[in-house]
């Protein structure tokens, strides 16, 4: 199965082919500066110039769906769906979190983490089941004290969260927190792909998900 993935949900743009018999085809990551909607799609096309692979002949659409920055998940979710509708593939989204928590190879516990601003995290907790890390509880949008006042044993933090955050995680846990390389804490879509092979969607109904919502909807119902 040859799987394009698509990732904006945060400051890393990341698409890649991956094929679950070959591995990784080709995989473009930028940490960009600019708005995600004026380089992904150009993006995309150098992907599949340079592999000399036409996109017709991809078997899946796999994206982020968030948790992360509102404008970037939008622009991903929506440009993975345009495709998957033009070439009639199916779609599978990914959370974001659950994306990060993979990177991660070993076997202790994780937290995923993406900074929300202000000492305040998307997060998620992780145990690993046969391969996989799988979500322990919910998905969380918390002050990252209250985060860290749970955690008892040794843990290994990755994302941006972990990233902006790592000298108030280590000044509180001390030996109990653990970091991965910082050239592996990042999103990969190659991992996304992967993550995707056994999964679909349906390609009406796939939303972002935002775990809080929307600054526009908060200031609609405070109306």
């Amino acid at each position: 199965m040859l799987v394009l993935a698509i990732d904006t949900s945060t400051n890393i743009g990341t698409v890649a082919l991956y094929d679950d018999k070959k591995g990784v085809i080709g995989e473009i990551t930028l940490n960009v500066k600019q708005n995600h909607s004026a380089i992904t799609l150009t993006t995309i096309d150098t992907l599949f110039q340079l592999s000399g692979i036409d996109k017709k002949v991809i078997d899946k659409v796999a994206v982020s769906i968030g948790p992360g920055s509102f404008t970037g998940i939008r622009i991903g979710v929506g440009l993975a769906k345009g495709l998957a509708y033009a070439l009639k593939k199916p779609i599978a989204g990914i959370n974001e979190l659950d994306l990060l928590a993979n990177t991660y190879t070993g076997d202790k516990k994780v937290v995923a983490m993406l900074d929300a601003r202000k000492e305040r995290v998307f997060s998620g907790v992780y145990k690993k089941v046969n391969d996989t890390f799988v979500l322990d509880g919910e998905y969380m949008a918390e002050e990252l004290e209250n985060i860290l006042n749970t955690i008892e044993e040794e843990t290994v933090f990755v994302g941006d969260g972990a990233f902006a955050y790592e000298q108030i995680i280590k000044d509180k846990l001390q030996e109990k927190s653990i970091f991965i390389k910082k050239s592996l804490n990042i999103s990969r879509a190659s991992l996304l792909a992967e993550l995707a092979v056994n999964k679909e969607d349906n390609l009406f109904t796939l939303e972002p998900y935002y775990v809080t919502k929307s600054q526009a909807e908060r200031e609609k119902e405070g109306k």
